[in-house]
């Protein structure tokens, strides 16, 4: 499908960056699934994005998407404005101390953590074992192995929906588990994260120890979101899962990891429809044999196609796919 295209008005023509009409957004999603945005754009840096947003008629609706780890675009796509900050922009790494980092929302998570470990700031070894940039860590508080982004990250800038350059402090943040509730709109430009000090072939050896963890119990080379479900109160996800004999289901082409049952993978021809209602099939077995409603860590946006809608738990929809 695509959609028609956004007419912006003469101020476009100022704009720096890369403008896509109806640009695919599977070939840029690890899941490799999902449909177009309407209009897609990188900025050439925040300046660029502030002008952008500041002209764009406030009517428009604005996504903002990362490396695309965390996240299932539906076959639909998405409508109005899909932003995309780009490496070039805004994935550079500054040491502003001897435990202080500056670094930009585009770079993965993992180079934050080899820029801190460089310069001998300790503290962010867990970003080595999360997939995804620094933009979304900063927007869903992801962390592992004991340590959370709300942690370290001590001031963020962003770019709100008006086009305004602001600082915002962690309390600004409000951060909880895997959720943050800063200002509604604004676009995460970059981060200053504090540690301590350390010796850096330490750090590095610390963070190889994670990666070679995560790549042994994690299908990290498939095509997946990363985990798909947050862990109830006192529970593990992928147990609550497996116990529910949910270990190597499939739908379609999707199917929850045999590895790791907290991954769903796509196999190669997976569509966001069969991969979705593989997670709702998850969800529906797991709440009839455990009472425990799992709630989706994995982000889910854009319009279903016409007649292959995914309902919650599979209420009120009779489930005809494959399992």
């Amino acid at each position: 499908m695509s959609f028609p295209e956004l007419e912006l008005g003469s101020w476009a023509s100022d704009i720096r960056g890369r403008l896509v009409p109806n640009q695919s957004l599977a070939e840029i999603t690890w899941f490799r699934v999902g449909g177009p945005a309407q209009l897609f754009f990188q900025p050439a840096d925040e300046e660029d994005l502030g002008f952008f947003l500041r002209n764009l008629p406030a009517e428009i609706r604005v996504t903002t998407i990362g490396l695309g780890s965390n996240l299932l675009i539906r076959d639909g796509g998405l409508d109005g404005v899909v932003i995309r900050l780009s490496a070039r922009g805004f994935g550079g790494a500054e040491v502003l101390g001897e435990s202080r980092v500056r670094v930009g929302a585009a770079l993965p998570d993992a180079r934050a953590a080899a820029a801190a470990a460089e310069a001998g700031i300790d503290g962010l070894t867990f970003y080595s074992g999360i997939p995804g940039g620094i933009g979304g860590a900063l927007y869903m508080n992801a962390g592992c192995y004991g340590t959370e982004t709300r942690d370290r990250v001590v001031e963020l800038r962003a770019v709100t929906r008006s086009g305004e350059i602001v600082t915002l402090t962690n309390a600004d943040m409000d951060y909880r588990y895997r959720k943050s509730n800063g200002p509604a709109g604004a676009v995460f430009v970059s981060a200053v994260y504090e540690g301590t000090a350390g010796d850096p072939a330490d750090i590095k050896n610390r963070m190889r120890e994670i990666t070679e963890r995560r790549e042994s119990s994690q299908p990290v080379k498939s095509r997946t979101g990363g985990s798909t479900f947050k862990n109830p109160d006192g529970h593990s996800s992928w147990k609550l899962i497996d116990e529910a004999g949910c270990r190597g289901l499939t739908v379609g082409d999707a199917q929850v990891s045999e590895l790791h049952c907290n991954f769903l993978l796509n196999l190669g021809n997976a569509s966001a429809y069969d991969i979705e209602t593989l997670g709702e099939t998850v969800r529906h077995r797991v709440r009839a044999r455990s009472g425990i409603e799992l709630r989706w860590e994995i982000r889910r946006m854009g319009h279903f196609v016409e007649g292959c809608e995914v309902r919650e738990f599979l209420d009120g929809d009779v489930f005809t796919g494959a399992v």
